[in-house]
């Protein structure tokens, strides 16, 4: 009996640190919704492919004049560490280890014009919030993120499969609590918020009890959680509108568990062949969970090469050898992904997007005309080949691509300057604008908004976020 009544006592803690976690300490008596503007959609899902830890343009998808290593030689020589590649669309190139992503080029948009905030002193968490919610941090209220935006105003597509998936992160590394502040639905309820799934590897490890538990016993304890939400410490915390959306988190889990759908999430029944061909590693198996999930119907999807500081893309040192380990994670998962849903005819109605929360550069920290603290040292003359690549953060010039989901084909935007510093010169554009012309390719208008603390909040800030129709096959 001790025994049950300690669960019991841990449940109700966890419950009220859910709660506190999500940002629902301070109750709310609802949201009052509210939007004008009726548009037709031309995307039913999005999958955003998310290069955590700044990929820097001039080694990817904008490469500059090339200069190989040397002993002695200059550092501001080095704009771009790789060959130029050829891609699909005539006169437009990549950086080399990216053949495959270039041969599907001619499917999407490449982005050359991408602009990050300026948010002082660059931290990647702040730089990643404000990617996923398009809002700065702090915040006065727990801001909801780009995929629970959709999850609420679009709904599941298939009820059993999650409306946000998470794929790829895990919050026991550097900077955990920081990562957690934006993968939340906030004020829109836990409902709306990221089904996690740190390692596609085991994903359907996700949707099962935990070892040792029998079907029966979690079925006892989804029912004590749910005692819990209705009568339990819950009323402490949360709105009606809160605690009904937390259970409805757990309902929509536990209806998963029992569903045909979960067999999506079991990676051993790909077919080799195309297994194969994904199987880079943590991403680009996360990139052959998506494939099968949007089949499945699911909503929005992140799948991302995981933030951990000083690791992957966050390259602080040894930028040259490192993207050379990148590209081989992501180039042919990437490919095949579009590859794979273009032949399918889902690519027709997916919103696949490749971003970073920012890029870099040899020698500019920040952009060149509001030049903030440097970060890390580089040598006038480079004698050692780690020192050989991009590593300070550069935000005047990134690059995006996007396919499908009402996207032109074969199309590019935007341009940098070719010689340093490599910023942006033809069409900036801002995060505002690249999330409300998402939010328009699923037909959310640009006036959505809840009431929120008696004040209007929108997608995106103050509602002032434009749509870039120069992007859209349809305008």
């Amino acid at each position: 009996m001790k025994t049950l009544q300690n669960r019991r006592e841990f449940l109700k803690k966890t419950s009220a640190a859910t709660l506190a976690t999500l940002g629902m300490g301070a109750p709310l008596a609802g949201l009052l919704s509210s939007c004008e503007t009726k548009i037709p959609a031309t995307a039913d899902s999005v999958i955003l492919l998310f290069m955590a830890g700044g990929m820097a343009h001039t080694e990817t998808f904008d490469p500059k004049k090339y200069t190989a290593f040397r002993k002695g030689m200059e550092a501001k020589e080095v704009l771009s560490t790789f060959p130029a590649i050829p891609t699909k669309l005539d006169g437009i190139q990549f950086s080399e280890g990216l053949e495959n992503i270039a041969s599907v080029l001619d499917k999407g948009t490449l982005i050359r014009s991408y602009q990050a905030a300026d948010l002082g002193h660059i931290l990647h968490t702040r730089h990643q919030y404000h990617f996923h919610t398009c809002y700065e941090p702090p915040q006065s209220v727990v801001v909801p993120h780009l995929g629970s935006w959709i999850a609420k105003e679009k709904g599941p597509l298939n009820p059993v499969i999650p409306p946000f998936i998470n794929i790829g992160q895990r919050f026991t590394v550097g900077e955990g609590e920081e990562l957690k502040a934006f993968h939340s639905a906030g004020f829109l309820g836990s409902s709306y918020g990221p089904f996690l799934i740190p390692d596609p590897s085991v994903g359907l490890e996700a949707v099962r009890p935990p070892v040792g538990m029998d079907y029966n016993r979690f079925e006892s304890r989804n029912k004590l959680y749910n005692d819990l939400i209705a009568a339990g410490p819950m009323g402490e915390f949360g709105s009606e509108y809160q605690k009904e959306s937390l259970k409805q988190s757990m309902e929509q889990a536990y209806i998963l568990l029992n569903s045909p759908e979960a067999k999506a999430f079991d990676l051993s029944q790909e077919p080799k062949e195309s297994y194969a061909k994904y199987n880079t590693g943590r991403f680009g198996l996360g990139c052959l969970l998506a494939k099968r999930l949007i089949n499945q119907g699911a909503r929005y999807i992140t799948v991302t090469s995981e933030y951990e500081p000083f690791f992957g893309w966050d390259t602080h040192d040894n930028g040259h050898t490192r993207l050379k380990e990148m590209k081989k994670l992501i180039d042919s998962p990437i490919a095949q992904l579009i590859k794979d849903l273009d032949q399918s005819g889902k690519l027709e109605r997916t919103l696949v997007i490749v971003a970073s929360e920012f890029s870099r550069d040899m020698l500019t920290e920040g952009r060149p005309d509001l030049k903030v603290k440097d970060q890390v040292d580089v040598p006038d003359i480079l004698n050692d080949l780690k020192n050989y690549g991009m590593h300070r953060h550069f935000t005047d010039g990134c690059s995006i691509l996007m396919f499908g989901g009402g996207i032109k084909r074969g199309h590019v935007f935007g341009k940098t300057a070719d010689e340093r510093p490599c910023k942006t010169i033809e069409n900036p554009i801002k995060i505002p604008s690249i999330h409300q012309t998402v939010y328009h390719a699923l037909g959310i208008p640009s006036d959505k908004h809840y009431e929120i603390e008696k004040r209007p909040f929108y997608t995106t800030p103050d509602g002032k976020g434009k749509v870039e129709y120069a992007l859209l096959a349809k305008s």
